[in-house]
């Protein structure tokens, strides 16, 4: 039997532009906790990977990154989470890939409870099969896009020995973690070009290829999967 066909499909950047609740978050978080508020496009390169990984290339010490995303979560989870805007075409790209005979699954490195409150806000939980965000707190052994796109493989009953079964799963997201992580688990990514990276930082990534509109993903993942099967 051909193995079921997965898409993992990130959360900001690619399902919707959440740039306002985060950066306003950031803001606070920041100036609350005595440090200089992030600029526009500081609060862009933050957006996507971990806090921990990118509050120390904007001055949070390491020490301190746990009380700064406290201060985020207290305005984040209460107001910021809805400041979200859903892109034009993704309802249409999901429901195309669907069409096509793939599976869909959350693949996000933003925390599972403020991640599914968003899918749910946009009437878009029933279209996936599954669902995976980080886990909250330093430490924790589910953080990275690629300890996320690990768990959803095994959920999905991907194992990482299986190389036909890993050949009919793609990540599609809009920064170079997402490529990487997608990397680590052996499959390839299809960057967009509307989120938070640039073609730039996406194809040094070393991205599958990359579509600039919703309505170009479905076609993007059928020629990804004509070219493991050849």
């Amino acid at each position: 039997m051909t193995p079921s066909t997965h898409v993992l499909l990130d959360l900001d950047g690619c399902i919707s532009d959440s740039e306002p609740g985060i950066g306003r978050s950031l803001v606070h978080a920041f100036t609350e906790c005595g440090y200089e508020a992030p600029t526009p496009e500081a609060i862009r390169s933050m957006i996507g990977p971990p806090f921990e990984v990118s509050f120390p290339k904007h001055g949070v010490p390491t020490g301190d990154i746990e009380r700064v995303i406290s201060a985020y979560g207290d305005r984040y989870l209460d107001v910021g989470l809805f400041e979200n805007e859903m892109y034009d075409g993704v309802p249409e790209m999901m429901e195309s890939l669907i069409a096509a005979g793939h599976r869909l699954t959350l693949a996000t490195a933003k925390p599972e409870d403020s991640a599914f409150r968003i899918i749910e806000y946009f009437g878009l939980t029933d279209l996936f099969t599954r669902k995976v965000g980080s886990t909250r707190g330093l430490g924790s052994s589910r953080r990275t896009k690629a300890e996320v796109i690990t768990h959803a493989l095994h959920l999905l009953g991907v194992s990482p020995h299986d190389r036909i079964a890993l050949d009919h799963v793609i990540m599609v997201g809009d920064r170079d973690h997402d490529v990487e992580g997608a990397h680590m688990n052996a499959i390839e990514c299809i960057g967009v070009s509307w989120g938070f990276g640039s073609h730039e930082e996406l194809t040094e990534a070393g991205a599958f290829s990359i579509v600039n509109h919703p309505d170009e993903v479905a076609a993007a993942v059928a020629a990804a999967y004509r070219s493991q099967e050849t």
